[in-house]
């Protein structure tokens, strides 16, 4: 709970940024780069949950679309520009700050050492040599890491308690999330569980990577590779449940479009709070003092009707820690 006194400061700080905007007479253009099609992103009321609520708390902090600030929407999925080419286009707009989907970090660093970028799903920021540290991030970039890699080993665990056995557990993974295979192939040397590595390496051909899994007869899967597989949520939760693969993923979307279980991030907050980075360096500040921070909500969602699909019974000890259950 957010106290008296943070809440004034909060307040009057948010009422005073606008006023310097409008006085300076000028509308801002805040850059946004999101894994959804750009019709999903752009423009005041955008269909996307994230979007929609950096936008929404940009207005509880005195910012409204048009009067103070227009979104330069590019979405990845579908972009025949492909990452490079939609990032070129973006920075041509010139931009006066660029809110990024995890996948165009590495990009972004590429493509600009000027513009401010403000991460929303960062992997590992400090181990893919985005930012220097997570106190002072230096050069352009600040806002949220994901924690994806931390949150591997408690991702398994869930998954074995739900899908127990000697049989080994398939792990679908791309180069982008090594670290999160790494610490997913730790948490099994450690508990005497047996995993099988089976690499995206196509990101056109995502689906031979669950074929091969079911060809294997791995027990259940523990579904990595977010960058590749987040805009075809719905298509990668078919696809897992037409060949019967029980799946824990990293993030809801998944299980919101039929997938069995996830734990990790609430993405949705983590937009929330990126609004604060972009209004700190709409005021002045500068990202490479801007300290990156951490997710602080995690949440367990579990499918009870998939799971039935599945021919699954869910654990009651697990169900009373799910922070949601889809039945």
């Amino acid at each position: 709970m957010i106290g008296r006194r943070s809440a004034v400061v909060a307040l009057a700080s948010a009422s005073a940024w606008p006023a310097r905007a409008q006085r300076r007479g000028v509308i801002y253009r805040i850059g946004i780069v999101g894994l959804n099609p750009t019709s999903d992103i752009e423009g005041p009321n955008p269909r996307t949950p994230q979007v929609a609520m950096l936008l929404r708390t940009l207005r509880e902090m005195g910012y409204v679309y048009g009067q103070h600030y227009v979104t330069l929407a590019h979405g990845v999925s579908g972009n025949p520009l492909g990452m490079d080419g939609l990032i070129a286009a973006l920075l041509r707009q010139k931009p006066d700050v660029i809110v990024a989907t995890g996948a165009a970090c590495a990009p972004l660093k590429a493509a600009t050492t000027s513009v401010p970028v403000v991460m929303t799903a960062a992997l590992d920021p400090v181990g893919n040599g985005l930012v220097r540290s997570f106190v002072r991030p230096g050069g352009n970039l600040t806002g949220m890491s994901l924690q994806a890699v931390e949150a591997t080993a408690k991702r398994f665990e869930l998954l074995k308690e739900l899908v127990p056995g000697g049989a080994p557990v398939g792990v679908i993974w791309n180069r982008a999330s090594l670290q999160s295979l790494e610490a997913a192939q730790g948490a099994a040397r450690d508990r005497g569980w047996a995993v099988l590595p089976i690499e995206i390496t196509d990101a056109e051909d995502w689906k031979a990577a669950f074929h091969a899994a079911a060809k294997a007869r791995v027990s259940a899967l523990l579904v990595l590779a977010a960058q590749v597989l987040f805009p075809r949520a719905r298509s990668v939760a078919e696809l897992a449940a037409g060949l019967r693969l029980p799946a824990v993923y990293e993030l809801r979307s998944y299980v919101d479009a039929g997938g069995l279980m996830c734990y990790g991030p609430d993405i949705v907050d983590i937009w929330r709070r990126a609004a604060g980075f972009v209004v700190k360096i709409l005021d002045g500040a500068k990202p490479a003092e801007i300290p990156i921070e951490q997710p602080t909500r995690f949440e367990l969602v579990i499918n009870q009707r998939t799971a039935r699909a599945l021919g699954l019974e869910v654990p009651q000890r697990l169900m009373l820690r799910a922070d949601e259950v889809i039945s």
